[in-house]
């Protein structure tokens, strides 16, 4: 918890802080069920992730807008900045990401992308390193030989000029039409009722996977708004900051329902971390630039790095498909 948490923390109830510390320290589905006696590890997940939104919305208090938002991890006196951002490639991000990282970058900070970003916002900035998280998940998928939807669309993405990869599936293009028509139909019904009825739309148009990716209304919405104006980015930080249980949990329920993306969402943020601490070197600051629903779960690793609850030696290098 950064010190501005434990500031805001005092929102919560001693009751409460010990409810929320010890979310925070189950690491399995099982030991959820047995935190909140529920019949089931299915109804124990859900009834912890209404649990934990409401008591980090607590914790977090309202949200801040300074400069480029982010979390902040010390590992050995130096400091790691995760930064969340839309990547939805608008000219709007895009200038705001360059403008707040340009001081960084002039006084020699090291800066590392999640896969894509680069490409897409800073492609002519040198310094500027991309991770290999999205070629680490296809490596590993076609290792473990999984029935995938997901590796080949990506393959073709990045052999294709496209700036980044394209996980657009069916059900996904039929979910943003839903959303889009939803959120437009605000203005005329508001914005309480356009929640209402994205909440149900989110209901019917989410797998039991999707229910750990927040591929809701909600999280649509938020990036919609801060893709058009990043100084809302914050507000889409603290969703994912409370919309997502601690990773071990996310981690065991996505493995069981969908492997593959599970390799493809929170075994990445495991690895960019990974990348991160393995590469950068010295004592300046290091700033990583992700999508925002990977904030939270890199800045988890960051921490039990920090605190030797996790390590990553030795490094795994990856292939690169051309070489294989």
């Amino acid at each position: 918890m950064t010190e501005h948490e434990e500031e805001l923390s005092g929102a919560l109830s001693e009751t409460q802080r010990e409810r929320l510390a010890a979310i925070r320290s189950v690491e399995t589905l099982a030991g959820i069920q047995a935190l909140t006696g529920t019949d089931s590890e299915h109804d124990a997940y859900l009834q912890a992730k209404a649990e934990w939104a409401y008591l980090r919305e607590r914790e977090l208090g309202e949200p801040v807008a300074s400069g480029l938002p982010g979390d902040t991890v010390v590992v050995d006196g130096q400091p790691f900045h995760v930064h969340g951002i839309t990547h939805a490639d608008t000219d709007a991000e895009r200038s705001f990401l360059r403008r707040h990282l340009r001081p960084a970058l002039r006084d020699g900070e090291a800066v590392y992308c999640e896969q894509g970003i680069r490409r897409m916002y800073l492609a002519d900035e040198p310094a500027v390193c991309e991770t290999d998280d999205y070629r680490w998940a296809m490596h590993h998928c076609r290792e473990r030989e999984f029935d995938s939807h997901i590796e080949g669309q990506l393959a073709r993405a990045f052999e294709s000029e496209h700036d980044g990869p394209e996980l657009q599936s069916i059900v996904t293009r039929l979910r943003e039409v839903t959303f889009s028509l939803i959120d437009s139909g605000s203005e005329v019904y508001g914005d309480r009722f356009a929640a209402a009825l994205g909440d149900i739309a989110s209901d019917f148009l989410m797998s039991h996977g999707e229910l750990a990716t927040g591929e809701d209304f909600a999280s649509f919405k938020r990036s919609r708004v801060a893709a058009i104006d990043p100084d809302k980015l914050v507000d889409l930080q603290r969703y994912y900051k409370c919309a997502f249980l601690p990773q071990p949990l996310e981690r065991e329920w996505l493995r069981r329902h969908d492997p593959e993306l599970e390799r493809f969402t929170y075994a990445r943020n495991e690895r960019i971390a990974a990348y991160v601490l393995a590469h950068a070197s010295g004592t300046e600051p290091v700033h990583i630039i992700t999508g925002a629903a990977h904030q939270p779960g890199i800045r988890y690793y960051l921490c039990a790095y920090r605190d030797g609850d996790w390590a990553f030696e030795p490094f795994e290098a990856v292939p690169r498909p051309d070489r294989e």
